[in-house]
């Protein structure tokens, strides 16, 4: 039984329209209004753990599928979408509600490169340049755990993923797990420290055959 304070990470309907707030925030270096609501995660601002990671990781692939797994509102998902327009964003979320959001958003700032989906309203064969994730560790280890292990094998070769995790929330932990669990052909650092978070980096490497044909 999770309390109230965990609803926003499982499904809660789309916002009627009295429980929308606007508000402004820093999408990719500029000032941009954005539609939020009770309900999801961070609904008044850009949440620390989420500012770290958008502050500490390198501009998005320019092409190719990326992912923002967990996306809330859609802070990183809209961020990828406006810093690489050629590339499809997918902005996975369980809540219906932060969905609705994203759209809601993606749609206001002119966006056409968002799906914002339920985690199995992706097709299978979509692989991606880049996953960038603010996880929701109070889910418990365990459904933490299963997510990442269903996602980061969806990453292409010679492709990272960037997590933002809670010092106090078992940041180095997860860090042991993730190098425990994806071996071989992965390397796991931590990118970047700040505000009680750490960047986590999960790199996926080529098969060494693959890598002795490519061209240069």
């Amino acid at each position: 039984m999770g309390s109230m304070g965990d609803d926003h990470y499982f499904s809660a309907s789309p916002a009627s329209a009295e429980n929308l707030r606007r508000i402004r925030v820093t999408l990719a270096g500029s000032e941009a209004e954005v539609t939020t609501a009770g309900g999801v995660f961070s609904p008044d601002h850009i949440d620390s753990g989420t500012a770290v990671l958008l502050a500490n990781t390198p501009p998005p692939p320019p092409g190719g599928h990326l992912l923002d797994l967990g996306s809330g509102w859609g802070p990183i998902a809209l961020s990828l979408a406006i810093e690489s327009p050629h590339a499809t964003v997918w902005a996975v979320d369980v809540n219906e509600r932060a969905l609705d959001l994203v759209r809601r958003n993606a749609d206001s700032l002119g966006l056409e490169n968002v799906n914002a989906v339920r985690p199995d309203d992706v097709p299978d064969d979509v692989t991606f340049r880049t996953i960038r994730s603010n996880p929701p560790i109070r889910v418990g280890k365990h459904e933490l755990h299963g997510l990442l292990e269903r996602w980061i094998p969806r990453l292409d070769e010679r492709s990272d993923a960037w997590l933002v995790v809670q010092r106090n929330l078992g940041s180095d932990s997860l860090q042991r797990w993730l190098a425990a669990s994806f071996t071989p052909g992965y390397s796991v650092h931590r990118a970047a420290t700040g505000r009680g978070f750490r960047v986590l980096k999960v790199r996926k490497h080529g098969s060494p055959h693959t890598d002795e044909i490519s061209l240069p």
